[in-house]
């Protein structure tokens, strides 16, 4: 049996150690937010947080996770994650929405430890999610949006 905290509740899965987290997320727990996108943790669809750090769950074994913290999109909460949130949506950013949730993610993760963030400061932390549908220009602009709105 693995233990794991995922958004708040402690579980005990029955799974193999090496079994990546995003399966135990999505195939034991049944939280299906967080998507399957490369399996080799390249485009970013899979981010969760791990003690508040933004991870490839895909690349993650959950053997490896420990008494972490693990944290996907339907529980992530907060002043910051309500901030890009609403910029999201007033921005209107999702076109498919397939890696929204891995990108919201990573943008959660940045703005919890650079609240004031530059341009260069975004493309680092957001390097690696893919969007297929090219809205990298609304996300960086939301991720401003939140910023602002983070005063």
């Amino acid at each position: 049996m693995i233990k794991l905290t995922i958004n708040g509740t402690a579980r005990e899965l029955d799974v193999d150690p090496d079994m990546p987290l995003l399966w135990a997320i999505r195939d034991h727990v049944q939280l299906t937010g967080t998507k399957f996108g490369c399996g080799q943790a390249l485009c970013g669809a899979c981010t969760v947080h791990l003690d508040g750090q933004p991870i490839r769950s895909c690349q993650t074994r959950v053997g490896d996770v420990g008494g972490g913290e693990i944290t996907t999109i339907e529980g992530v909460s907060g002043r910051v994650a309500e901030a890009v949130r609403a910029a999201w949506r007033e921005l209107d950013v999702v076109q498919c929405g397939y890696c929204q949730s891995g990108q919201i993610m990573s943008a959660i993760g940045l703005l919890s430890q650079t609240p004031k963030p530059t341009d260069a400061d975004i493309d680092a932390a957001m390097d690696g999610n893919i969007c297929r549908c090219g809205t990298y220009q609304r996300i960086r602009a939301a991720i401003h949006d939140a910023s602002r709105g983070l005063g």
